[in-house]
């Protein structure tokens, strides 16, 4: 007996006379086979197609993600040396005109007014260590100084007139304790209601009591510059003031931890106390 590997399907048809009609059609297995072969194929390859499509994106996409971290990275190693640039620029120009002022030390004789904050130190090697960090501190004012050259914004005036006394850094605590204090300003003796004025253009930050400053005001220079007047006895600006260089703030008082009327005077780079000296017109190094 002959195997049919034929698929039929029959369709029924009705005349307008409701006769039936019988029409039948035939489509071999094989044909039928090929024909969904041929279907999975196709999906396979769209399927293909679609995957390397999205394979292609994503390797465009993290192309361009290489290609601008490469152009940032080749910014900031551009900035980088223009940077270091700078600095050599900026300490080969401090150490002349270091040379060419040739002032020297004005010797003091009993100190007055001193005090202000200080860092206890528990002994001589963490004291020079301090000092040692301050002096890379100091070596990054230049850079800040040329940024802001000609802007008003260096301080560049005293904010009194007066004698330095306890300067900046390591020193014997004035109130008579034992061991050393890290001292983060410039004392400038002067008389009790002299008027204090700005070292530089800039904002007022704060401008109240805190402890060991007594009556202090903060001006923010701009590029990481700032300075602190301390130990106050009146306040003549406010929190958010804009103030300009040689504007009257206060008057020199004695207020917080002080031994007499003077002005302690700070300048920070980004917050860290460098020696106030560099930016006092005429004072020794």
């Amino acid at each position: 007996m002959t195997r049919d590997d034929r698929f039929y399907a029959f369709v029924i048809a009705r005349t307008s006379r409701s006769r039936a009609h019988i029409r039948r059609i035939c489509v071999h297995k094989r044909w039928l086979k090929v024909s969904l072969l041929g279907l999975v194929v196709i999906m396979a390859a769209l399927m293909y197609g679609f995957y390397g499509l999205t394979q292609q994106a994503e390797h465009l996409r993290i192309e361009r993600e290489n290609a601008r971290l490469r152009a940032q990275n080749a910014k900031q190693l551009q900035e980088l040396q223009k940077l270091n640039s700078r600095v050599n620029a900026v300490e080969d120009t401090s150490r002349k005109l270091a040379e060419m002022s040739g002032i020297e030390a004005t010797e003091q004789t009993t100190p007055r007014g001193q005090g202000g904050p200080a860092r206890p130190v528990d002994s001589a090697a963490a004291l020079s260590a301090l000092e040692s960090k301050t002096a890379r501190l100091e070596r990054q004012m230049w850079i800040y100084q040329e940024m802001v050259r000609g802007h008003g914004m260096i301080p560049s005036i005293w904010p009194v007139d007066g004698e330095l006394e306890g300067g900046f850094g390591g020193r014997r605590n004035p109130f008579g304790g034992r061991g050393f204090e890290f001292h983060e300003g410039q004392d400038i003796d002067a008389e009790y209601g002299d008027p204090v004025i700005a070292a530089g253009n800039g904002r007022v930050t704060i401008a109240g009591r805190q402890r060991g400053y007594g009556n202090v005001v903060y001006i923010d220079h701009g590029a990481g510059l700032s300075t602190r007047y301390g130990h106050l006895s009146q306040i003549n600006v406010a929190v958010g003031q804009s103030v300009t260089r040689g504007q009257k703030i206060g008057l020199v008082g004695s207020t917080g931890r002080s031994t007499g009327p003077h002005l302690h005077y700070e300048v920070r780079i980004n917050n860290q106390p460098v020696d106030p000296k560099r930016y006092l017109p005429g004072a020794a190094h």
